[in-house]
């Protein structure tokens, strides 16, 4: 992933944007809480339909138990919680210390897409991330979802040079 474009990037993307001023008016970036579960929870359900709330529960839990750093946010626009991003912190793995973060989730409500909340989301983890020494974030979607991975490859996300391979256990039994 490449580093946070700089002004005049954000420039080309926002030509009306003077250089130097804030690249996200009005969206508030903040530390995840434990009080955001439901709209958490609520935002994912109008992203993908179903109510995942355990899931939630368990992850937003990890999130802020982990007594090491903490890197999941929340996006505010006018004192409303209007999107999210799940991060944790890696040492390494497969062998390999490296230390990296692994985005797990984002979701930004339908009704704020496009005002920026999600790359506001991005641009403090980024920075939050930086700040630590942490040099790579990493994620995984779906092939079948052209708008996210739009939103990604906007980012500066690309594919990473490593496959992710699934074995499904129930259908490959040995005899």
């Amino acid at each position: 992933m490449t580093g946070k474009p700089d002004d005049r990037q954000r420039q080309l993307d926002d030509p009306d944007r003077p250089p130097g001023a804030d690249p996200h008016p009005g969206i508030v970036v903040r530390r995840l809480q434990t009080w955001d579960l439901d709209r958490v929870i609520d935002i994912d359900a109008k992203i993908t339909g179903r109510r995942r709330e355990e899931f939630f529960r368990h992850k937003l839990h990890q999130a802020l138990a982990d007594t090491g750093i903490e890197v999941s946010l929340a996006g505010e626009v006018d004192g409303a919680c209007a999107g999210f991003l799940l991060a944790r912190v890696h040492y390494g793995e497969f062998g390999r210390l490296e230390k990296v973060a692994v985005l797990d989730t984002i979701g930004v409500h339908p009704d704020f897409k496009g005002r920026g909340v999600g790359a506001a989301l991005l641009d403090q983890l980024r920075t939050n991330l930086l700040a630590l020494g942490i040099p790579r974030l990493q994620t995984e979607i779906g092939w079948d979802n052209p708008d996210l991975l739009a939103f990604f490859h906007h980012e500066g996300f690309h594919p990473a040079p490593r496959f992710c391979l699934d074995l499904d256990l129930e259908t490959t039994r040995r005899p």
